[in-house]
């Protein structure tokens, strides 16, 4: 079922041709039924469909066709009316019925949309939350197992952070950690994914990513955070483990564990570096 919503998530034309086939259809059983049998339930349906995934637009956009197509198949059946504006007045109220379906649905779907994103995303940052990261871990985890390509994780710890809060106060924090988010963001690609994991701690997925791949982004990205915890004036740094694995560990926590392993050898070392490995099995 999720594969099917998202499905007609990514095809909202689609979606929008196929439920203007399905009214075409109602119209059609509609006139040929005659206008003493009522139809208007199944006009819904193509309509609550179009709302739910193509959004508010789409769905008032076939509100109005649904309207115009029973006025044409009332008409083409034989109902006639005491005066002209009737069929008018009526229309008018099965647009109406529509347009309250289509507002109520799309905003309904917008809700679960914000939902969804809340319940996946850092509210302080907005970079994906630690539970987030771990799904696509594991995901990454099974299409490495599965095609043998190599992915990376690389493990982020914000040095002397604490003295950012300790010397400018919380707010200043804050600022930073939305700051260092912002930017690990604007150093990777759109198909990677960044999280923070917690407190002054973020993590980065790189798929399709080998060593040399890795250590050319991850040496960018460290230097682009540094730069700009300079310009703000905190004394900032970036303590990296990376971890690139020519084939899964075992279990998400493992692959974690490596590089927060990986991440706390640059710590002891003097912080403020990357320490590179790889995990072949």
């Amino acid at each position: 079922m999720d594969a099917l919503l998202r499905h007609a998530d990514a095809h909202p034309t689609q979606v929008f041709l196929f439920a203007l086939l399905l009214v075409a259809g109602v119209g059609y059983v509609d006139y040929a039924t005659g206008y003493e049998v009522a139809f208007s339930l199944f006009y819904v349906l193509p309509i609550a469909l179009v709302a739910w995934f193509g959004g508010r637009w789409a769905g008032l956009a076939l509100a109005c066709i649904s309207a115009a197509m029973w006025l044409v198949a009332d008409q083409a059946a034989g109902n006639r009316h005491s005066h002209p504006l009737i069929p008018v007045w009526n229309t008018g109220i099965r647009l109406a019925f529509f347009i309250i379906i289509t507002a109520l649905l799309a905003a309904l779907r917008n809700a679960m949309r914000r939902e969804q994103a809340l319940a996946r995303t850092d509210p302080l940052t907005g970079a994906v939350n630690a539970r987030c990261f771990y799904e696509l871990a594991e995901r990454e985890m099974e299409r490495a197992a599965r095609y043998g390509r190599p992915f990376t994780l690389a493990y982020l710890d914000l040095d002397h952070f604490k003295g950012v809060n300790d010397r400018f106060g919380h707010a200043a924090g804050d600022e930073a950690l939305r700051a260092v988010a912002q930017h690990l963001a604007a150093n990777v690609r759109r198909t990677d994914a960044v999280a923070r994991l917690g407190g002054d701690e973020f993590g980065i997925l790189l798929p399709e990513t080998d060593p040399d791949h890795a250590q050319a982004v991850l040496s960018k990205l460290r230097e682009a955070v540094n730069a700009a915890m300079r310009e703000h004036g905190w004394p900032i740094t970036v303590s990296i483990g990376a971890l690139t694995c020519a084939a899964p560990p075992a279990s998400t926590d493992a692959l974690v564990k490596l590089a927060d392993d990986l991440m706390y050898e640059v710590k002891r070392d003097g912080r403020d570096a990357v320490r590179y490995a790889v995990f072949a099995g």
